[in-house]
């Protein structure tokens, strides 16, 4: 693990197509919204789409990868603010493939270059999104998937 990296990481975790995505941002960004954004837009498209975990997961790098999971205790649920705690059907866990990072708008580049970050030792590719902004940042992750070589098909 790297210096003063903790396992237990504040994020959502999506797995589409088999592909993780790992969405961090501060509180009230969107990153539940965007969980959920990405499960519907994906399922709608013929995808397979799954929760992993909502608001916080373990991370954890085996081989060279980094796979994250729920915490017990949060396991198959989501936190919808304004409505409450709802159960969702979810995996245990999955490789990531994308970190998405919820961001201030003015921190968007307009044409941005391919960047990776470093998680518990593993880099992973990561791309900045908007935040509050789940439609955009959904069709910006799914594009990205469907680019990348995760092998991913469907409309963008």
């Amino acid at each position: 693990m790297a210096s003063g990296e903790q396992p237990n990481r504040h994020c959502s975790v999506v797995v589409i197509e088999g592909a993780g995505v790992l969405i961090e941002g501060p509180s009230g960004a969107g990153k539940t919204s965007l969980a959920l954004g990405l499960i519907d837009t994906a399922k709608a498209r013929g995808m397979r789409a799954v929760l992993v975990s909502d608001d916080q997961a373990l991370l954890e790098e085996r081989q060279g990868r980094l796979f994250a999971r729920a915490p017990e205790a949060i396991a198959g649920r989501a936190e919808i603010r304004g409505y409450g705690i709802v159960e969702l059907a979810n995996v245990d866990e999955c490789a990531i493939a994308l970190v998405a990072r919820l961001v201030e708008d003015e921190r968007i580049e307009r044409m941005p270059e391919a960047r990776a970050t470093t998680l518990m030792g593993v880099e992973v590719a990561a791309i900045d999104l908007p935040e509050r902004h789940e439609q955009q940042a959904t069709r910006i992750v799914l594009a990205w998937l469907k680019g990348s070589e995760t092998g991913l098909t469907g409309d963008s």
